[in-house]
């Protein structure tokens, strides 16, 4: 009896979190703009490593830059967190560039592999070119927002303000000697052996990190997370708006298709979602819409292709005014490659409209009264100058323009008056 109670209770110590969980450490790798898919991400990673008690959570990190308000979000998850953050500017040849320096200077440890930069974190207009004085308060609030980072994590303050101030960047060796970061591992293996004991102050106390035997948990982006991940690419986001706005079209021109009005809808929402994350330049907006109205005055107005020339030239002009050229994010451009193919495929789509149009103005009408004119039928009595004729298989009483027409000639029609046709003999 005895015995069964102290197997149950050992049993019970190793099932508690306390007594029986294993060293564990969660790793999240990112590799993009920092976008709020990127700060839900590491949320969720946070969230979990707490939730495991973990050791510690590795971010290993590659940006070129992103959103000041996703950064903010992960900045404020870093100073909140229970568990010790790392972050590891990784593999050879990535970058914290921009964004990332507050991300990075915000973890409890910072570390870099060899070949890796960080720096140039000066602040850029997210909707057009700002004024000199919007400018200058927006430098100011990043440049207090990461002296208060590092003040936190007492890393050096002058070489983070010159970073926002003067979008100056150094290597990782630079960055290690003037305490930039902690340190420089050239491998996942090297940074948890020199994580090892080391100490780390977090809002509940001092941790002492034991990476020595603990599981590795990799966390990777869920289904979610990558949709609005690569929602935040601009060529996805231009491509979503362009067919968005055809989708649109096609359903106002034909009431009732429901198929294209509903997909061209779920892509424009889409569209403005990643335009939110974009640094989206409303001029460059504008013109395509233009270049739309445009494509569409060229069907009702015969202008033999010049507001289709106009519409080409506005769309390409657009594309590639849409996105702010003196954005931070390297990687927040639209390819040429897919501005040229949306031009081409908007103009042949278009010209293909225009010709079909201009064929049914110019083909002859075939109902109604202007539609029997011209058209030949059979005497079905004599014409003196009154009688009857059988025209595309009906019956209309009819006048001769031309004397007496006997039975059974061949007519034309002149014209209708009344509901009587006027005819004539037709020559043979």
């Amino acid at each position: 009896m005895y015995l069964l109670i102290s197997w149950a209770l050992i049993l019970t110590l190793l099932n508690n979190p306390i007594f029986g969980q294993s060293e564990n450490i969660i790793v999240l790798t990112f590799d993009g703009a920092i976008n709020p898919a990127a700060a839900d991400y590491i949320q969720q990673g946070i969230k979990e490593a707490e939730k495991n008690n973990s050791e510690c959570i590795i971010i290993k990190l590659n940006t070129p830059g992103g959103l000041l308000k996703s950064t903010r979000v992960i900045v404020s998850e870093f100073l909140e967190s229970l568990v010790p953050v790392v972050v590891y500017v990784s593999p050879p040849g990535s970058q914290a560039a921009s964004a990332g320096v507050f991300v990075t200077v915000a973890a409890h440890i910072a570390v870099m592999a060899p070949g890796t930069n960080i720096g140039a974190a000066h602040p850029v207009a997210l909707e057009g070119q700002m004024d000199s004085v919007m400018t200058e308060k927006a430098t100011n609030d990043a440049a207090a927002f990461i002296r208060t980072i590092g003040e936190k994590r007492k890393r050096n303050i002058g070489w983070c303000e010159d970073a926002v101030r003067k979008s100056v960047s150094i290597t990782e060796t630079e960055a290690e000697k003037i305490n930039v970061i902690n340190f420089i591992a050239s491998d996942m293996e090297d940074l948890l052996e020199k994580l090892n004991g080391m100490k780390v102050q977090t809002i509940r106390g001092e941790k002492i990190i034991q990476t020595k035997d603990a599981e590795i948990i990799n966390l990777e982006l869920n289904f979610i997370q990558k949709l609005l991940n690569i929602l935040s690419d601009p060529n996805i986001a231009y491509i979503l708006f362009m067919l968005g706005i055809y989708g649109l079209l096609f359903e106002l021109y034909n009431p009732g298709a429901i198929f294209p009005g509903v997909i061209g809808g779920i892509c424009i929402i889409l569209a403005f979602y990643s335009f939110h994350t974009l640094p989206i330049n409303y001029a460059g907006l504008a013109l395509i819409v233009f270049a739309v109205i445009l494509f569409i005055l060229e069907i009702k107005i015969i202008s033999h292709g010049i507001l289709s020339i106009g519409g080409v030239i506005s769309l390409v002009l657009g594309s590639l005014m849409l996105i702010n050229d003196e954005s931070a994010l390297e990687a927040v451009s639209i390819s040429i490659e897919v501005i040229v193919i949306i031009a081409i495929l908007t103009l042949l789509f278009f010209l293909v409209a225009i010709t079909l149009g201009i064929k049914a103005q110019k083909r002859k009408v075939t109902t109604g009264a202007e539609g029997i004119i011209g058209e030949t039928g059979i005497a079905i009595t004599n014409l003196e100058p009154e009688g009857e004729v059988k025209v595309h298989g009906e019956i209309w009483r009819a006048e001769s323009i031309d004397g007496t027409i006997e039975t059974g000639s061949r007519v034309v029609v002149d014209f209708l008056s009344e509901l009587k046709l006027k005819v004539r003999k037709q020559k043979n």
